[in-house]
């Protein structure tokens, strides 16, 4: 009689061979909170003006050296199912308002942190859920009650530079100043009539290797790095007429055949193909047209006539280049080699080819700056990591003045904010009867996770700043005091103009409640084993064979 091996007992007899489940607080809650601590502590160190920063290897293997939160989480990849909730929380806070991508990590790293001593002293999942979800409708609650500053006018420069500063400079510190009066009078020069039609694509960049930061320019316009085809560099008060096409003879709709018998038909023949083109290009000259955009090739015999008629051309592959282009100078992007009518031509005040480094550009600029409907900011720096650094840090700022103009509030930085907080949801944690009350204190204690990660990634001690904020927010007025950086002073963040966003704020605080609320629900994990099947063959493999062959 053989031998019969029984199944495991339970859940697994349920599933194929193989599969495997989690389930409970050790195997389940507790494995969870520790993937998303880890994912918190790898992050926690690049926040703030002296966060490091972070080398990471994607799998294409293309390098990055950025502190840039958002940036790593998208490279690393993350495969953990509890730290990818955390992950996307953040993820959602970047597509919401821009920024606040590291302080969703290490909030909701903090929060869970803290759940994890709640559950071993004996409170159940959903009291630590309800606590944690009341105390932050009383932060969002409290938090309009922080708003120390409004921005009170977005087309004034000076007033913009202010509000952007204090992002800019957890990205790049010491150059900020520089920076945000670059990105603000980007910002401010575009603004629509109506500012909530301001759009974040209306800012391009581009990045030219050499010189340093502070050589940075904005330009009032598009520009390209590319070089003029034709000998004519310089056009003022340019009429501009743009092709998706190539910059060449109009093909035929059909196909034919031409029978030569001597070379003079030969010669006929080719004349006649160059008269029509130097037609064609006469009749956009004569429309007014001084400039030419092909997104196509520009042949030689076209290029001619180009130049004999006093025609600047440039050429651009990119689609999405033409079309900004045609956005910026208000013209139609036109599918075959016509004349344009005055509709259909753009205007500029001036095309240029320039030199900058060692690289040709060519710029289409308007003077006016009520003209321009797309702004480009010309980055310098040293090296290709400094440069993608400086274009995420642009890309924080524009994105900050698009928060802006849907909410001008400003709540106070450098760590004051939080701990106002704290200090308030800890008092009403004190007034709840239930159970509830331990995971809202919890959640206060977590919000001083902003300030210590400022205190100790800027090499201070992180008790003793967390105390000193404290005791500065029992006194009268005291709401706006947060850490000086450099000294570990207790400072005036509102009258230093160390200020945040009151929407990232708010977005971030939810968006970090929610996630843990959900990776906290999970009691069972299970992973059921892959599908059989015929695996794939090797690179060399075949098949129609078999391995023996």
């Amino acid at each position: 009689m053989a031998f019969s091996v029984p199944k495991a007992p339970g859940f697994a007899q349920m599933m194929k061979q193989g599969s495997k489940n989690y389930q409970g607080l050790e195997e389940a809650v507790y494995r969870n909170i520790g993937a998303c601590q880890e994912l918190a502590k790898t992050t926690r160190s690049a926040f703030g003006p002296h966060g490091m920063n972070k080398m990471v290897i994607n799998h294409i293997e293309k390098l990055f050296v950025t502190n840039d939160a958002a940036t790593i989480l998208k490279e690393l990849e993350v495969q953990h199912p509890a730290a990818k909730m955390i992950v996307i929380a953040s993820q959602m806070c970047e597509q919401e308002v821009g920024d606040g991508t590291n302080f969703v990590l290490i909030f909701a790293g903090a929060m869970l942190g803290l759940a994890e001593e709640l559950l071993r002293m004996g409170l159940s999942v959903p009291e630590i859920s309800e606590g944690f979800e009341a105390a932050c409708d009383k932060a969002i609650e409290l938090l309009p009650d922080l708003v120390c500053n409004t921005v009170s006018d977005l087309r004034s420069v000076e007033t913009v530079t202010k509000a952007l500063k204090t992002s800019i400079a957890s990205k790049q510190y010491g150059n900020e100043d520089f920076l945000a009066g670059l990105i603000a009078e980007a910002c401010v020069g575009i603004l629509p009539s109506n500012r909530i039609q301001f759009s974040v694509d209306s800012i391009r960049v581009s990045k030219l290797l050499g010189a340093g930061v502070q050589s940075s320019k904005l330009v009032n316009g598009m520009l390209f790095l590319r070089e003029c085809e034709s000998d004519l560099k310089t056009v003022k008060d340019a009429k501009v007429a743009v092709y998706t096409c190539p910059f060449d003879m109009l093909n035929t709709e059909t196909k034919g055949t031409v029978l030569i018998k001597n070379a003079k038909e030969l010669l006929n023949f080719s004349t006649g193909e160059e008269d029509l083109l130097s037609a064609q290009v006469k009749a956009i000259v004569d429309t007014g047209v001084n400039v030419v955009v092909s997104g196509g090739k520009v042949s030689d015999l076209a290029l001619h006539f180009a130049n004999q008629h006093k025609l600047m051309v440039v050429r651009l592959n990119s689609k999405w280049d033409l079309r900004r282009l045609c956005k910026t100078i208000n013209a139609t992007a036109l599918p075959r080699m016509t004349a344009p009518t005055p509709e259909e031509m753009g205007h500029c005040s001036v095309v240029r080819q320039d030199e900058i480094g060692d690289r040709n550009v060519v710029i289409f600029e308007h003077l006016a700056k009520e003209d321009s409907r797309i702004n480009t900011l010309a980055l310098r720096a040293s090296t290709e990591n400094i440069l993608d650094d400086l274009e995420r840090a642009v890309d924080d700022g524009v994105n900050n003045f698009k928060v802006l103009t849907r909410d001008q509030r400003q709540v106070p930085g450098a760590g004051a904010c939080e701990i106002e907080l704290a200090k308030q949801i800890a008092k009403f944690g004190e007034s709840c009867p239930g159970l509830e009350q331990y995971s809202i204190k919890k959640f206060a204690q977590a919000l001083e996770a902003v300030p210590r990660a400022l205190a100790e990634n800027a090499g201070l001690n992180p008790t003793e700043v967390v105390s000193k904020l404290y005791a500065a927010h029992q006194e009268e007025n005291g709401a706006n005091k947060g850490v000086d950086i450099e000294t570990g002073d207790v400072i005036d963040a509102a009258e230093d103009g160390i200020l945040d966003q009151y929407l990232t704020k708010h977005w971030a605080i939810r968006l970090a409640t929610n996630a843990v609320v959900t990776v906290l629900s999970v009691d069972q994990i299970i992973m059921a084993k892959a599908a059989g099947g015929p695996k794939p063959p090797k690179q060399s493999g075949d098949w129609d064979k078999d391995d023996d062959e």
